[in-house]
């Protein structure tokens, strides 16, 4: 019952403090920055910062691997990294994910850039997650409503959510699809939430008369939702497929009415490190203002955020055009000048689909400067593909690549799909 109150609680000062600072997101920003140093003076990392009244601008930008050298200096609960890797990685085993820490909930993130983190989050951390959920994501209703939840890992934090009128039904993507089938016709949600690879399995069950379930809202998390793969989940479940921004990081953004990304600008500073001359691409500086026990102080991802201007609901928090991928999975190759050469995702996607209309599966693989691995779902048009993509690499003054076929998709069961990938990196 105190958990409730307190969802409820962050509920009001939520969408008080969303309806009152509207106009002066800076000031609401200001002020749960003085409010966080006050916590930050219990973590030994940022404790002298604070003492100093160091501006936010002169704090360290951190990344993964420099955030998980220092994650006993750096959360406030005095707990260690050995400590919740333990916790973390016994619940990955028995799929057991209840299990706490000196009452804090512990994640483990999957890992795709090559080290995975850890998620903490106090009892008031996951009410403002809740609270947030509610607010942004799945809205609030005095109906009874269900939620099927496909996700690697289950945590306190999701099932933080279930209540008497909205039941919570977590389905473990670790398991072949075939076995869901059942459970989820029985369930009939009301709210569908998966990565979109999961998504396309489910539509492609829809389509073949397997699955036969009609929820009121469809939501995309943890990979990158393509515009292509948005279109084609339109079509099979006849709706806007809405989005929820999130990783080890917290909650960063979700969708609007529109079905257009939105950062959490009430809680986060964002700060753009632009990676093009146009000031297209950025990669996010995120300080969130409401976790305390575990900082995450102008934390730097590696995400390729597209620029958008504006969004027809008018909404005053930032908007995203398009997450693209992630830095490392630009493609580098060596130009008949030998220079090097940065091709972004979105350039290879593009190139793909406008080939053939039919061509919505794919996944492009980079295995050295010279050699690219191309996966067609429908094979038929490899050849196709194939020349327009060494017809893009000439233009770009690039001669030297080889494209050999692939015969199946580039994705394991419980990892996140990624539809263009650079693995010459790891070489």
């Amino acid at each position: 019952m105190y958990f409730k109150l307190q969802i409820l609680l962050a509920l009001i000062k939520l969408r008080l403090a969303k309806w009152w600072y509207k106009n002066k997101l800076d000031k609401l920003r200001e002020k749960r920055w003085k409010s966080l140093q006050k916590q930050l003076l219990h973590s030994p990392f940022y404790q002298k910062l604070v003492l100093n009244k160091t501006p936010l601008d002169d704090y360290p930008i951190m990344d993964k691997s420099a955030f998980m050298a220092s994650f006993d200096k750096i959360n406030t609960v005095g707990i260690k990294l050995s400590e919740a890797l333990k916790v973390a990685e016994k619940a990955e085993q028995q799929r057991d994910f209840s299990p706490t820490l000196n009452g804090i909930t512990i994640g483990l993130s999957s890992g795709t850039s090559g080290n995975r983190g850890i998620f903490m989050a106090s009892q008031a951390e996951r009410a403002n997650w809740v609270a947030c959920i509610l607010d942004r994501v799945i809205g609030i209703s005095f109906k009874k409503r269900s939620v099927a939840f496909f996700l690697r890992a289950n945590s306190n934090l999701y099932s933080s959510v279930s209540s008497r009128l909205l039941k919570f039904s977590f389905f473990d993507i670790l398991q072949p699809m075939d076995q869901h089938i059942e459970a989820l016709n029985a369930l009939q949600p009301s709210i569908l939430v998966a990565q979109p690879s999961v998504l396309l399995e489910i539509a492609a069950c829809i389509e073949e008369g397997k699955v036969s379930i009609s929820p009121a809202k469809i939501i995309s998390v943890a990979e990158v939702l393509t515009p292509e793969d948005a279109r084609n989940l339109e079509g099979v479940f006849n709706q806007t497929i809405h989005q929820v921004y999130q990783c080890t990081e917290g909650l960063l953004a979700t969708t609007c009415e529109h079905g257009k990304l939105h950062f959490n600008d009430d809680f986060l500073i964002i700060e753009k490190k632009y990676l093009d001359e146009e000031k297209k691409r950025y990669h996010p500086i995120i300080t969130d203002l409401l976790r305390t026990s575990q900082p995450i102080i102008r934390y730097e991802l590696n995400d390729i955020i597209h620029e958008k201007n504006d969004c027809p609901c008018r909404s005053t928090f930032t908007a995203i055009e398009m997450i693209e991928g992630r830095s490392d999975d630009v493609l580098v190759f060596r130009s008949n000048e030998n220079k090097s050469v940065k091709i972004y995702p979105d350039f290879i996607r593009r190139e793909i689909i406008l080939t053939h209309p039919s061509i919505q599966d794919y996944t492009v693989i980079q295995k050295s400067e010279s050699i690219i691995e191309l996966y067609v779902g429908k094979s038929q048009f490899f050849d196709k593909v194939k020349q327009r993509l060494q017809s893009f690499l000439r233009s770009q003054g690039i001669d030297t690549v080889e494209i050999r076929q692939s015969l199946s998709r580039n994705h394991r069961q419980g990892k996140k799909l990624r539809r263009v990938q650079n693995e010459s990196q790891k070489n």
